[in-house]
C-alpha cells in the first residue's frame, strides 16, 4: 500500500514537473532576456567593500548589498548586547560601592536594611559582584561575536550576489513516451553545456 502511493506521489511530481516545462525555445529566450536584463559586471572586490562598509558602521554594508531589512536586525542583536553589558556593569558599580562603604564601616548602603542587620551579607555583596562582573564581560564578548557576524555576513552575501545561476547546468526529469512498447519509462537527465 505504502510503496503505491509512494509511487503515486512520484508519479505526479514528474508528471506536473513535466508539464511545468515550456517550449525549449521559449526558456531559452526566456533564459537571455533575463541575462541581459540582470547581467552586470564582475566585481572582485564587492564583498571586501561590504565588509569594510559594515566595520566602520555596522549595517552599512547590508545597506551596500541593498539588503535593507537586515540593518534592523543588525542593529537590535548589536544593541541587546550593549543594552545588556551597560546593565550589568550598572548593578555592578551599585554592589561594588555598598560593599567598598561596608568596609569602610558605613551602614548606610542600599542592601542594609532597618537596624542593625543588613539584607545582603558581605559575602553575598561579593558573589554578586563577580557574578555581574562575568555576565558584563559576557556580554560584551556577545556584542564583539555580533559585530565580527555582521562583517562576515555582509561579505558572504556580497559574494553569493554574484554568484552565476544560469540554465549551462541542469536536473530536469526524463519521460520517454515514444518507447514502441507503450510503456512509460521513468528517469532523470543530467545536462551539462559547455
Amino acid at each position: 500500500m505504502i510503496n503505491r502511493f509512494t509511487a503515486t506521489l512520484f508519479c505526479l511530481f514528474i508528471c506536473l514537473a513535466t508539464l511545468a516545462q515550456s517550449n525549449k525555445d521559449e526558456l531559452d529566450e526566456t533564459a537571455k532576456q533575463n541575462k541581459k536584463n540582470t547581467s552586470r559586471a564582475l566585481d572582485p572586490l564587492r564583498p571586501a567593500k561590504a565588509a569594510f562598509y559594515s566595520a566602520v558602521l555596522p549595517g552599512l554594508g547590508q545597506a551596500y548589498n541593498k539588503k535593507y531589512w537586515k540593518i534592523p536586525i543588525v542593529y537590535g542583536a548589536i544593541g541587546t548586547g550593549l543594552y545588556f553589558y551597560l546593565d550589568n556593569n550598572k548593578l555592578y558599580k551599585q554592589y561594588r560601592n555598598a560593599y567598598k562603604r561596608r568596609l569602610a564601616g558605613f551602614t548606610d548602603d542600599e542592601f542594609y536594611g532597618p537596624g542593625d542587620t543588613p539584607f545582603l551579607s558581605d559575602e553575598a555583596l561579593i558573589r554578586a559582584q563577580r557574578t555581574l562582573k562575568r555576565n558584563k564581560e559576557l556580554s560584551m564578548l556577545v556584542t564583539v561575536g555580533l559585530y565580527v557576524l555582521n562583517i562576515i555576513e555582509a561579505n558572504v552575501d556580497a559574494h553569493l550576489l554574484q554568484y552565476n545561476l544560469d540554465e549551462n547546468l541542469a536536473l530536469k526529469p526524463f519521460i520517454d513516451f515514444n518507447n514502441p512498447n507503450y510503456t512509460t519509462q521513468i528517469g532523470l537527465s543530467l545536462n551539462i553545456k559547455f
